[in-house]
């Protein structure tokens, strides 16, 4: 199968081979996301990817997100022989990951559920605090709600309360009781 990619490799008189690396995008933690859309070759793909490893190690990043959709399923073969492991599935992709550093890795593990907190809080006039969504549905329709958030994983409900109000109002707040 030919592929505009696969057109773009170039074999100069002195036998060196140029590969295009792949398309990625920083993180916003100092590592990079590939999202692979296209049909692609499963040995141009793994010379890709070995050379985009080598770019990413120069750059020194610290992670790379692979996301393969379930139709380019014969990618995943070279990922893993490249040091990719399996982060999470959904129903019509698969989410791979290597960490770069000689460091512990610190990808976040995938969520099996969340936990979700609303923090009812008032202060000695009765006044009930009350927030705006920045993102989310509620972005932009000026419904006003109580702060919300996810319990972060091993973290305790009530502190997950308190660190919620804080993030989203920049109020500092004692945890009382739960009501729910």
């Amino acid at each position: 199968m030919s592929t505009s990619i696969e057109k773009e490799m170039v074999q100069p008189e002195n036998e060196v081979e140029y590969i295009k690396l792949l398309s990625s995008e920083e993180d916003g933690y100092g590592g990079v996301k590939v999202e692979m859309k296209e049909p692609m070759d499963s040995k141009l793909f793994a010379s890709m990817l070995g050379s985009s490893l080598s770019y990413w190690i120069q750059q020194k990043k610290k992670g790379v997100w692979i996301k393969l959709p379930i139709e380019l399923s014969n990618l995943i073969e070279p990922t893993v022989k490249e040091g990719f492991r399996f982060h999470h599935a959904e129903l019509d992709y698969l989410m791979l990951v290597k960490w770069i550093p000689k460091t512990s890795d610190t990808f976040p593990a995938n969520a099996s559920h969340r936990v979700g907190i609303g923090a009812f809080v008032m202060n000695d006039k009765g006044e009930v605090l009350v927030v705006q969504e920045r993102n989310g549905r509620f972005k932009d329709t000026n419904v006003w709600k109580l702060p919300t958030g996810t319990v972060d994983e091993g973290e305790d409900i009530c502190m997950a309360a308190i660190r919620e109000v804080k993030e989203e109002t920049g109020v500092s707040v004692q945890f009382i009781d739960a009501i729910g």
